[in-house]
């Protein structure tokens, strides 16, 4: 990486339908001087989301990101320098960056981390992943042992480590995941009881096979047609934790549905409820010490999908949006 130049990249344009590699710019700045109460940040590694097309939309849980601007992203990255007593060169963080080599951020909206290798996991198992599948599934959906739990888009980053977590808390397990080979995996390697590929086009039928006592505990990463297809078959006082709608974010949204809505959730008493993972953070130090704990005993299995470059970042998020990856994506700067 070159210390005096600030490779970006920017969303030239906000699409309309399919993200495009035609909505990105790989431009080149200078590197910015931190100002009172920021710190001057190297990037490491950008986290790819789902949530960075929803943003693309417009104004979330965090301000839309505008055309012209370098495209919004979480990051672990290195203090180069500081204009906060906080931090320290050297010191890991993680923050907005955006897809960039370099950011200037005020170090109070900077999270420090601890220093550990693989540096990756500071994203995928103990980062924003880790800790949205820790607290959607137990403080959400609130699973008890020998209750069914089901995931959708469980071969992500999320969905992989919910799935690991509902079984060590003595849950049988349901993935929904797209093709085969993904199913054969969380059933094979992650331990999952039984895997639903929805590209069959059977979902509710395959599903209705693979949990014959109905759901407890649904984690719904997609909405869509998919919620539809668990929400009729949700046992009574039944949870559904809403973590994204990833089916709406990239293209053309379902024309209809979830279909059953209110009536499913009045007639079963289900209680459905959104969440975003920074209003649990005050409980990240425990959380993290369970995470560490399954991960070190071997219970919790960690995958990862580390992508080279920059350059190559807008592609990996229109891979990650087209089902690509394969527990966590980043991309090593």
């Amino acid at each position: 990486m070159n210390d005096t130049v600030n490779r970006q990249i920017l969303l030239v344009e906000k699409p309309t339908g399919k993200l495009g590699p035609e909505h990105f710019r790989l431009t080149k700045g200078t590197v910015p001087a931190p100002k009172d109460g920021e710190a001057l940040l190297r990037t490491r590694y950008i986290s790819l989301d789902a949530a960075n097309r929803a943003w693309m939309h417009g104004a979330t849980y965090r301000a839309a990101v505008e055309a012209n601007t370098v495209m919004a992203g979480g990051s672990i990255a290195e203090v180069v320098s500081s204009n906060d007593p906080g931090l320290k060169p050297g010191d890991i963080v993680f923050g907005d960056t955006g897809w960039q080599d370099y950011a200037a951020v005020p170090a109070k909206h900077l999270a420090k981390m601890p220093k550990l290798e693989p540096m990756t996991h500071l994203l995928s198992v103990y980062g924003i992943a880790g800790l949205t599948a820790y607290f959607g599934l137990l403080h959400v959906g609130k699973p008890k042992e020998g209750e069914t739990v089901v995931v959708s888009a469980a071969a992500g980053s999320v969905g992989s480590i919910v799935g690991q977590i509902a079984k060590i808390k003595g849950c049988r397990v349901v993935g929904i995941a797209g093709g085969k080979d993904k199913c054969h995996w969380l059933t094979s390697e992650l331990g999952f009881d039984a895997a639903v590929d929805y590209k069959d086009g059977a979902t509710y039928k395959a599903l209705r096979a693979a949990a014959p006592k109905g759901i407890d505990v649904y984690f719904d990463n997609v909405g869509g047609d998919i919620l539809e297809a668990c929400l009729a078959q949700m046992n009574n006082r039944g949870r559904i934790a809403c973590c994204g709608a990833i089916s709406q974010y990239d293209g053309v949204p379902s024309a209809h549905g979830p279909r059953g809505v209110p009536g499913l959730i009045v007639v079963k008493r289900l209680i459905m409820q959104g969440f975003i993972v920074m209003d649990y953070m005050d409980q990240r130090d425990a959380a993290l010490a369970d995470l560490q704990s399954w991960v070190s005993s071997g219970k919790l299995k960690v995958q990862e999908d580390v992508i080279d470059g920059i350059e190559n970042t807008p592609q990996a998020l229109i891979g990650l949006l087209a089902g690509e990856n394969r527990g966590k994506r980043m991309v090593r700067v």
